[in-house]
Protein backbone atom coordinates (compact mmCIF):
# COMPACT_ATOMS: atom_id res chain seq x y z
CA UNK A 1 0.00 0.00 0.00
CA UNK A 2 1.40 3.83 -0.99
CA UNK A 3 2.11 6.14 1.82
CA UNK A 4 2.40 9.59 1.39
CA UNK A 5 3.66 11.88 3.70
CA UNK A 6 3.00 15.88 2.67
CA UNK A 7 4.68 18.83 4.00
CA UNK A 8 8.22 17.54 4.98
CA UNK A 9 9.44 19.52 8.04
CA UNK A 10 13.18 17.69 7.97
CA UNK A 11 15.18 16.55 4.74
CA UNK A 12 16.90 13.24 4.81
CA UNK A 13 20.44 12.26 6.20
CA UNK A 14 22.60 14.34 3.68
CA UNK A 15 21.11 17.10 5.57
CA UNK A 16 23.63 16.80 7.82
CA UNK A 17 25.70 19.15 5.19
CA UNK A 18 23.59 22.07 6.89
CA UNK A 19 25.79 20.89 10.00
CA UNK A 20 29.34 21.71 8.34
CA UNK A 21 27.96 25.04 6.54
CA UNK A 22 27.13 26.42 9.77
CA UNK A 23 31.09 25.92 11.19
CA UNK A 24 32.96 28.60 10.06
CA UNK A 25 35.17 27.97 7.04
CA UNK A 26 34.04 24.26 6.80
CA UNK A 27 33.09 22.56 3.25
CA UNK A 28 31.26 20.22 2.94
CA UNK A 29 31.57 17.80 -0.22
CA UNK A 30 28.80 15.75 -1.09
CA UNK A 31 29.12 11.82 -2.88
CA UNK A 32 25.98 11.95 -4.19
CA UNK A 33 23.72 12.16 -7.14
CA UNK A 34 22.86 15.30 -9.08
CA UNK A 35 19.54 17.44 -7.14
CA UNK A 36 20.28 16.11 -3.75
CA UNK A 37 22.08 18.88 -2.26
CA UNK A 38 20.18 21.63 -3.95
CA UNK A 39 16.92 20.24 -2.62
CA UNK A 40 18.19 20.34 0.66
CA UNK A 41 18.98 24.08 0.30
CA UNK A 42 15.37 25.17 -0.80
CA UNK A 43 14.39 23.16 2.26
CA UNK A 44 16.33 24.18 4.88
CA UNK A 45 19.05 26.42 3.57
CA UNK A 46 18.55 29.83 4.10
CA UNK A 47 21.79 31.84 3.93
CA UNK A 48 24.48 29.97 2.46
CA UNK A 49 27.47 30.88 4.78
CA UNK A 50 31.43 29.91 3.88
CA UNK A 51 30.79 27.27 1.20
CA UNK A 52 26.64 26.54 1.38
CA UNK A 53 24.69 26.50 -1.90
CA UNK A 54 25.79 26.26 -5.07
CA UNK A 55 29.19 26.17 -3.50
CA UNK A 56 29.10 23.22 -2.20
CA UNK A 57 31.09 20.63 -4.70
CA UNK A 58 29.73 17.52 -5.81
CA UNK A 59 30.64 14.50 -7.21
CA UNK A 60 27.39 14.53 -9.38
CA UNK A 61 27.10 10.29 -9.26
CA UNK A 62 25.74 9.18 -12.33
CA UNK A 63 24.92 5.80 -13.75
CA UNK A 64 28.58 5.04 -15.06
CA UNK A 65 29.06 5.52 -10.92
CA UNK A 66 26.68 3.52 -9.91
CA UNK A 67 27.83 0.49 -12.21
CA UNK A 68 31.72 1.00 -11.56
CA UNK A 69 31.82 3.53 -8.50
CA UNK A 70 32.51 6.41 -8.08
CA UNK A 71 35.62 6.44 -5.57
CA UNK A 72 37.65 7.89 -8.61
CA UNK A 73 35.57 10.90 -9.47
CA UNK A 74 35.06 11.77 -5.98
CA UNK A 75 38.73 11.68 -5.38
CA UNK A 76 38.85 14.16 -8.76
CA UNK A 77 36.12 16.18 -6.92
CA UNK A 78 38.28 16.28 -3.65
CA UNK A 79 41.36 17.69 -5.50
CA UNK A 80 39.63 20.31 -7.04
CA UNK A 81 38.10 21.47 -3.87
CA UNK A 82 41.38 21.57 -2.09
CA UNK A 83 42.45 23.38 -5.73
CA UNK A 84 39.67 26.24 -5.26
CA UNK A 85 38.26 26.55 -1.61
CA UNK A 86 40.69 27.59 1.06
CA UNK A 87 38.77 25.75 3.80
CA UNK A 88 40.08 25.01 7.57
CA UNK A 89 37.91 21.76 7.22
CA UNK A 90 36.30 19.90 4.88
CA UNK A 91 33.98 17.11 5.17
CA UNK A 92 32.82 14.56 2.29
CA UNK A 93 29.10 13.22 3.03
CA UNK A 94 27.58 10.38 0.89
CA UNK A 95 24.03 10.08 -0.16
CA UNK A 96 22.33 7.05 -1.40
CA UNK A 97 24.05 6.34 -4.15
CA UNK A 98 27.34 6.00 -3.08
CA UNK A 99 26.33 4.14 0.22
CA UNK A 100 24.31 1.40 -2.08
CA UNK A 101 26.84 0.87 -4.45
CA UNK A 102 29.59 0.86 -0.96
CA UNK A 103 32.12 3.50 -2.54
CA UNK A 104 34.92 2.98 0.51
CA UNK A 105 34.42 6.44 1.16
CA UNK A 106 36.73 6.39 4.73
CA UNK A 107 39.52 4.58 3.17
CA UNK A 108 39.69 7.48 0.48
CA UNK A 109 39.55 10.30 3.02
CA UNK A 110 41.63 8.16 4.77
CA UNK A 111 44.76 9.04 2.53
CA UNK A 112 44.50 12.88 2.10
CA UNK A 113 44.39 12.60 6.43
CA UNK A 114 48.00 10.96 6.34
CA UNK A 115 48.92 13.68 3.99
CA UNK A 116 47.84 15.89 6.71
CA UNK A 117 44.88 17.59 4.84
CA UNK A 118 42.24 18.21 7.25
CA UNK A 119 39.19 15.78 6.11
CA UNK A 120 37.10 13.81 7.90
CA UNK A 121 34.15 11.77 6.24
CA UNK A 122 30.55 10.29 7.54
CA UNK A 123 28.23 8.07 6.06
CA UNK A 124 25.08 9.78 5.76
CA UNK A 125 22.79 8.42 2.94
CA UNK A 126 19.59 9.64 2.45
CA UNK A 127 18.26 6.42 3.23
CA UNK A 128 19.66 5.76 6.67
CA UNK A 129 17.60 8.44 8.65
CA UNK A 130 16.69 12.02 9.10
CA UNK A 131 19.16 15.18 9.58
CA UNK A 132 17.98 15.26 13.19
CA UNK A 133 20.01 11.89 13.30
CA UNK A 134 22.89 12.54 10.95
CA UNK A 135 23.83 15.73 12.65
CA UNK A 136 25.01 14.17 15.82
CA UNK A 137 26.82 11.47 13.21
CA UNK A 138 28.81 14.37 11.18
CA UNK A 139 29.75 16.16 14.89
CA UNK A 140 31.08 12.51 16.18
CA UNK A 141 32.91 11.87 12.72
CA UNK A 142 34.75 15.80 13.46
CA UNK A 143 35.23 14.51 17.06
CA UNK A 144 37.15 11.40 16.08
CA UNK A 145 38.70 11.63 12.96
CA UNK A 146 39.91 15.57 13.51
CA UNK A 147 39.63 16.89 16.91
CA UNK A 148 41.03 13.41 18.59
CA UNK A 149 44.27 13.96 16.13
CA UNK A 150 45.03 17.60 16.57
CA UNK A 151 43.79 18.71 19.87
CA UNK A 152 46.63 19.22 22.28
CA UNK A 153 46.73 18.77 25.79
CA UNK A 154 43.64 17.39 25.53
CA UNK A 155 44.11 16.07 29.42
CA UNK A 156 44.00 19.39 31.21
CA UNK A 157 40.55 20.76 31.91
CA UNK A 158 39.98 24.52 31.12
CA UNK A 159 37.93 25.62 34.58
CA UNK A 160 34.29 27.33 33.56
CA UNK A 161 34.90 26.39 29.67
CA UNK A 162 31.76 24.70 28.65
CA UNK A 163 31.02 23.01 25.43
CA UNK A 164 27.05 24.33 24.15
CA UNK A 165 25.28 21.78 21.91
CA UNK A 166 21.86 23.05 21.04
CA UNK A 167 19.32 23.00 18.32
CA UNK A 168 20.46 21.83 14.64
CA UNK A 169 21.94 24.56 12.47
CA UNK A 170 19.54 25.17 9.62
CA UNK A 171 16.97 22.62 10.64
CA UNK A 172 16.18 25.80 13.28
CA UNK A 173 15.78 28.62 10.86
CA UNK A 174 16.82 30.70 14.27
CA UNK A 175 19.73 28.36 15.79
CA UNK A 176 22.35 31.39 15.21
CA UNK A 177 19.68 33.56 17.16
CA UNK A 178 19.12 31.18 19.49
CA UNK A 179 23.20 30.10 19.98
CA UNK A 180 24.19 34.23 20.94
CA UNK A 181 21.73 34.69 23.72
CA UNK A 182 22.35 31.18 25.08
CA UNK A 183 26.10 32.03 25.33
CA UNK A 184 25.26 35.53 27.01
CA UNK A 185 23.29 33.97 29.58
CA UNK A 186 25.86 31.48 30.36
CA UNK A 187 28.79 34.03 30.52
CA UNK A 188 26.59 35.89 32.63
CA UNK A 189 27.15 33.34 35.18
CA UNK A 190 30.95 33.06 34.50
CA UNK A 191 31.29 30.45 32.14
CA UNK A 192 33.46 30.17 28.86
CA UNK A 193 31.61 28.79 26.04
CA UNK A 194 32.31 27.01 23.14
CA UNK A 195 29.05 27.59 20.44
CA UNK A 196 31.20 25.77 17.80
CA UNK A 197 28.62 27.06 15.00
CA UNK A 198 27.85 30.34 13.86
CA UNK A 199 29.51 33.42 13.87
CA UNK A 200 30.47 34.22 17.67
CA UNK A 201 32.17 30.45 17.52
CA UNK A 202 35.59 30.54 17.48
CA UNK A 203 35.80 28.04 13.90
CA UNK A 204 37.85 24.64 13.93
CA UNK A 205 40.74 26.62 16.92
CA UNK A 206 37.57 26.50 18.83
CA UNK A 207 36.54 22.59 18.09
CA UNK A 208 39.96 21.92 19.38
CA UNK A 209 39.19 22.70 22.45
CA UNK A 210 36.25 19.88 22.85
CA UNK A 211 38.44 17.84 24.89
CA UNK A 212 39.71 20.60 27.09
CA UNK A 213 35.93 21.32 28.50
CA UNK A 214 34.85 21.24 32.24
CA UNK A 215 31.63 19.88 31.08
CA UNK A 216 28.99 19.97 28.33
CA UNK A 217 25.47 21.60 28.00
CA UNK A 218 22.88 20.01 25.42
CA UNK A 219 19.81 22.23 25.23
CA UNK A 220 17.55 19.80 23.47
CA UNK A 221 14.79 17.02 23.49
CA UNK A 222 16.93 14.41 22.29
CA UNK A 223 19.30 15.49 18.79
CA UNK A 224 22.92 15.49 20.02
CA UNK A 225 22.36 13.18 23.13
CA UNK A 226 24.92 10.67 21.26
CA UNK A 227 27.41 13.49 21.08
CA UNK A 228 27.77 14.51 24.54
CA UNK A 229 27.75 10.52 25.87
CA UNK A 230 30.10 9.92 23.26
CA UNK A 231 32.29 13.04 24.71
CA UNK A 232 31.75 11.60 28.16
CA UNK A 233 32.81 8.23 26.97
CA UNK A 234 35.83 9.59 24.89
CA UNK A 235 37.57 12.44 27.20
CA UNK A 236 35.23 11.99 30.88
CA UNK A 237 33.09 14.71 30.35
CA UNK A 238 30.22 15.01 32.35
CA UNK A 239 27.35 16.58 30.80
CA UNK A 240 23.73 18.76 31.97
CA UNK A 241 20.78 18.30 29.76
CA UNK A 242 18.51 20.89 29.72
CA UNK A 243 15.33 18.73 27.29
CA UNK A 244 13.47 22.35 25.51
CA UNK A 245 14.77 25.61 24.53
CA UNK A 246 13.93 28.04 27.69
CA UNK A 247 12.18 31.04 26.50
CA UNK A 248 10.97 33.68 28.64
CA UNK A 249 12.24 34.59 32.36
CA UNK A 250 10.87 31.22 34.30
CA UNK A 251 12.67 28.90 31.80
CA UNK A 252 15.54 30.52 31.29
CA UNK A 253 16.16 31.02 34.90
CA UNK A 254 15.20 27.22 35.61
CA UNK A 255 17.85 26.38 32.61
CA UNK A 256 20.93 28.72 34.46
CA UNK A 257 20.04 27.37 37.99
CA UNK A 258 20.34 23.91 36.92
CA UNK A 259 23.65 24.75 34.81
CA UNK A 260 24.85 26.32 38.03
CA UNK A 261 24.21 23.38 40.63
CA UNK A 262 25.16 20.89 37.65
CA UNK A 263 28.74 22.58 37.63
CA UNK A 264 29.66 23.83 41.41
CA UNK A 265 29.23 27.24 40.13
CA UNK A 266 28.84 30.20 42.28
CA UNK A 267 25.11 30.46 43.19
CA UNK A 268 25.21 33.96 44.66
CA UNK A 269 26.75 35.40 41.32
CA UNK A 270 23.91 33.20 39.24
CA UNK A 271 21.25 34.68 41.65
CA UNK A 272 22.77 38.03 41.07
CA UNK A 273 22.74 37.67 37.19
CA UNK A 274 18.90 36.63 37.01
CA UNK A 275 17.76 39.13 39.35
CA UNK A 276 19.06 41.41 37.24
CA UNK A 277 17.76 39.98 33.66
CA UNK A 278 14.47 38.82 35.09
CA UNK A 279 13.88 42.78 36.41
CA UNK A 280 14.54 44.11 32.72
CA UNK A 281 12.33 41.17 31.46
CA UNK A 282 9.21 42.09 33.62
CA UNK A 283 9.73 45.61 33.23
CA UNK A 284 9.30 45.60 29.36
CA UNK A 285 6.41 42.84 30.04
CA UNK A 286 4.71 45.34 32.23
CA UNK A 287 4.68 48.06 29.34
CA UNK A 288 2.28 45.49 27.31
CA UNK A 289 -0.14 45.65 30.12
CA UNK A 290 -2.83 48.71 28.26
CA UNK A 291 -2.11 46.75 25.27
CA UNK A 292 -3.07 43.26 26.84
CA UNK A 293 -6.07 45.36 28.34
CA UNK A 294 -7.62 46.92 25.63
CA UNK A 295 -6.96 44.21 23.43
CA UNK A 296 -7.95 41.36 25.54
CA UNK A 297 -11.02 40.15 23.23
CA UNK A 298 -8.89 40.21 20.56
CA UNK A 299 -5.59 38.33 21.04
CA UNK A 300 -4.90 34.85 20.54
CA UNK A 301 -7.10 32.31 23.56
CA UNK A 302 -5.13 28.93 22.30
CA UNK A 303 -2.54 27.93 20.38
CA UNK A 304 -1.46 24.73 18.46
CA UNK A 305 1.95 23.84 17.51
CA UNK A 306 3.51 21.44 14.78
CA UNK A 307 7.17 21.76 15.53
CA UNK A 308 10.29 19.51 16.76
CA UNK A 309 9.98 18.60 20.47
CA UNK A 310 12.92 20.83 21.68
CA UNK A 311 10.99 24.20 20.62
CA UNK A 312 7.45 22.21 20.90
CA UNK A 313 8.12 22.05 24.66
CA UNK A 314 9.58 25.19 25.21
CA UNK A 315 6.76 27.57 23.78
CA UNK A 316 4.28 25.62 25.68
CA UNK A 317 6.04 26.30 29.06
CA UNK A 318 6.28 29.86 27.92
CA UNK A 319 3.04 30.77 26.40
CA UNK A 320 0.71 29.15 28.79
CA UNK A 321 2.84 30.17 32.06
CA UNK A 322 3.85 33.99 30.76
CA UNK A 323 1.46 35.09 27.95
CA UNK A 324 -1.91 32.89 29.66
CA UNK A 325 -2.49 31.09 25.55
CA UNK A 326 -4.01 28.09 26.18
CA UNK A 327 -2.32 24.65 25.06
CA UNK A 328 -4.90 22.96 22.03
CA UNK A 329 -3.48 20.18 19.60
CA UNK A 330 0.18 19.37 20.47
CA UNK A 331 2.01 17.84 17.45
CA UNK A 332 5.89 16.83 17.33
CA UNK A 333 6.80 16.66 14.18
CA UNK A 334 10.58 15.23 14.00
CA UNK A 335 10.62 11.82 14.03
CA UNK A 336 11.09 11.37 17.30
CA UNK A 337 12.15 7.69 18.14
CA UNK A 338 10.05 6.12 20.06
CA UNK A 339 12.75 5.65 23.57
CA UNK A 340 12.55 9.06 23.71
CA UNK A 341 8.44 9.80 23.18
CA UNK A 342 7.86 9.01 26.70
CA UNK A 343 9.96 11.75 28.39
CA UNK A 344 8.50 14.51 25.95
CA UNK A 345 5.14 13.25 27.06
CA UNK A 346 5.56 13.80 30.45
CA UNK A 347 6.61 17.36 29.69
CA UNK A 348 3.75 18.35 28.41
CA UNK A 349 1.45 16.29 30.91
CA UNK A 350 3.32 18.51 33.57
CA UNK A 351 3.52 21.90 31.61
CA UNK A 352 2.13 23.92 34.16
CA UNK A 353 1.60 23.35 37.83
CA UNK A 354 -2.53 23.81 36.88
CA UNK A 355 -2.63 22.39 33.52
CA UNK A 356 -1.50 19.37 31.56
CA UNK A 357 -1.87 18.70 27.82
CA UNK A 358 -1.03 15.81 25.57
CA UNK A 359 1.34 15.75 22.58
CA UNK A 360 0.81 13.66 19.46
CA UNK A 361 3.86 12.43 17.57
CA UNK A 362 3.11 12.85 13.87
CA UNK A 363 5.38 13.90 10.47
CA UNK A 364 2.56 14.28 7.71
CA UNK A 365 1.51 17.93 7.81
CA UNK A 366 -1.20 17.16 5.82
CA UNK A 367 -3.19 15.30 8.65
CA UNK A 368 -1.86 17.27 10.90
CA UNK A 369 -3.49 20.21 9.22
CA UNK A 370 -6.99 18.25 8.41
CA UNK A 371 -7.08 17.63 12.37
CA UNK A 372 -6.92 21.31 12.90
CA UNK A 373 -9.42 22.12 10.59
CA UNK A 374 -11.83 19.40 12.14
CA UNK A 375 -10.99 20.98 15.59
CA UNK A 376 -12.80 24.12 14.51
CA UNK A 377 -11.35 26.56 16.99
CA UNK A 378 -14.07 29.07 18.70
CA UNK A 379 -11.18 31.38 20.36
CA UNK A 380 -8.74 32.92 18.45
CA UNK A 381 -5.82 30.68 17.79
CA UNK A 382 -1.93 31.05 17.40
CA UNK A 383 0.09 28.57 15.32
CA UNK A 384 3.28 27.86 15.44
CA UNK A 385 4.55 25.88 12.54
CA UNK A 386 5.94 26.41 9.50
CA UNK A 387 5.59 28.24 6.34
CA UNK A 388 3.17 25.21 5.17
CA UNK A 389 0.81 26.59 7.67
CA UNK A 390 0.28 29.94 5.55
CA UNK A 391 -3.22 29.04 3.97
CA UNK A 392 -4.37 26.87 7.04
CA UNK A 393 -4.01 29.99 9.29
CA UNK A 394 -6.08 32.67 6.84
CA UNK A 395 -8.86 29.38 6.15
CA UNK A 396 -9.24 29.47 9.95
CA UNK A 397 -8.75 33.14 11.33
CA UNK A 398 -5.81 32.28 13.29
CA UNK A 399 -2.10 34.40 13.62
CA UNK A 400 1.00 32.45 12.44
CA UNK A 401 4.43 32.26 14.09
CA UNK A 402 6.59 30.40 11.35
CA UNK A 403 8.92 28.71 13.81
CA UNK A 404 9.89 25.25 11.47
CA UNK A 405 10.97 24.92 7.90
CA UNK A 406 10.40 25.82 5.70
CA UNK A 407 10.03 29.42 7.12
CA UNK A 408 9.85 30.79 3.34
CA UNK A 409 8.05 33.77 4.25
CA UNK A 410 10.38 35.69 6.31
CA UNK A 411 13.91 36.50 6.29
CA UNK A 412 15.91 35.10 9.45
CA UNK A 413 19.15 36.86 9.88
CA UNK A 414 19.92 36.92 13.86
CA UNK A 415 16.91 36.21 15.07
CA UNK A 416 15.90 33.71 18.20
CA UNK A 417 13.78 32.47 20.55
CA UNK A 418 16.08 31.28 23.35
CA UNK A 419 16.44 33.01 26.84
CA UNK A 420 15.25 36.44 28.32
CA UNK A 421 15.58 38.67 24.84
CA UNK A 422 13.91 35.51 22.68
CA UNK A 423 11.18 35.32 24.97
CA UNK A 424 10.97 39.04 24.55
CA UNK A 425 11.20 38.91 20.78
CA UNK A 426 8.57 36.33 20.55
CA UNK A 427 5.83 38.75 22.11
CA UNK A 428 6.83 40.84 19.44
CA UNK A 429 6.12 38.54 16.57
CA UNK A 430 3.12 37.17 17.88
CA UNK A 431 1.79 40.23 18.60
CA UNK A 432 2.99 42.14 15.84
CA UNK A 433 1.15 39.65 13.85
CA UNK A 434 -2.07 40.23 15.88
CA UNK A 435 -1.82 43.76 15.31
CA UNK A 436 -1.85 43.57 11.35
CA UNK A 437 -5.30 42.23 10.98
CA UNK A 438 -6.77 44.85 12.37
CA UNK A 439 -7.73 47.82 9.55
Amino acid sequence: MLKLIEQPRYSCALGAQQTVVAIRRAVPIVHAGPGCSVKICDLIGQGEGYAGGSTIPCSNCSETEIVFGGVDKLRAVIDGALKVIDGDLYVVLTGCTSDIVGDDVARLTAEYQEKGIPIVSAETGGFKSNNYVSHGRVVNAIIDQYVDRYAEHKEEKIPGLVNLFATIPYQDPYWNGNLAELKRVLEGIGLEVNTLFGVDSGGIGEWLTIPRAQFNILVSAWPGLEVVKRLEEKYGTPYCHFPYLPIGGMETSRFLKEVTAFGGLDEARTGKFIAREEEKFYSYIERTADFMLEFRYGLPRVFYTMLDSTYAVGFAKYLLNELGILPARQYIIDDTPDVYQEGIREQFRHISDLRSTEATFCVDGGKIQEEIRADQPRARALLLGSGWERDLAGEIGADLLPVSVPVVYRLVINCGYAGYNGGLRAIEDIYDRVLNTYR
